[in-house]
């Protein structure tokens, strides 16, 4: 029996949080005892420079210590950067990829060069400004790739984000709240 094993490559900016959605993924995943991997490549650390990172999620441990050339996801949190990065590389056509926009998802398959398989979007900016007042795109996008990819039920992502989050903001608890709530709207935003 083959391994099920999830791996999904983030497509962000420098400054977006996608490294940081990555690891809030994994951490996630683990505390639902998935086995996990969550790490970023290092390119030119800049502000609004293109960065990738990359989760590799299981029921079994994981032996494979590499990029992710063929992910079965592929997240994009900043959508200029299908113009300047090919998103698609390698995306396995059974899997899909989502798409921080206020498009549809058919309105970008022509930007997608030939991608031919599942496009979900969200409009993070908006949800974020909505909910937290401010653009974290990271927020929205972390529970729009839980809703599409199906790692872990909605219900187990939301608890242990409560957790991570009271970690992660224990010297401001105050912006807990509004990142649950960015999280609940983007599971219901979710559009594909």
């Amino acid at each position: 029996m083959a391994m099920q094993m999830t791996e999904i490559r983030w497509h962000g900016r420098g400054g977006q949080g996608a490294k940081t959605a990555s690891l809030l993924l994994a951490e996630a995943a683990f505390m639902t005892g998935k086995y996990i991997q969550g790490f970023p490549e290092y390119g030119p650390e800049r502000m609004g420079a293109p960065i990738t990172a990359y989760n590799r999620i299981s029921d079994e441990k994981i032996r494979i210590h590499s990029n992710i050339y063929e992910p079965d996801f592929v997240v994009v949190v900043d959508e200029s950067l299908i113009k300047d990065v090919d998103v698609c590389a390698g995306l396995k056509k059974e899997g899909a990829i989502i798409v921080n926009t206020d498009k549809d998802p058919e309105q970008l398959r022509a930007k997608l060069g030939g991608y031919e398989g599942k496009i979900y979007t969200i409009d993070a900016r908006k949800v974020s400004m909505e909910t937290l007042g401010k653009y974290f795109p990271n927020t929205p996008m972390l529970a729009a790739v839980v809703k599409v990819t199906g790692v872990m039920t909605e219900e187990k992502f939301l608890e242990s984000m409560v957790e991570s989050f009271q970690h992660k903001f224990a010297s401001k608890p105050q912006v807990i709240e509004g990142n649950m709530n960015a999280l609940k709207v983007a599971l219901q935003e979710v559009k594909g």
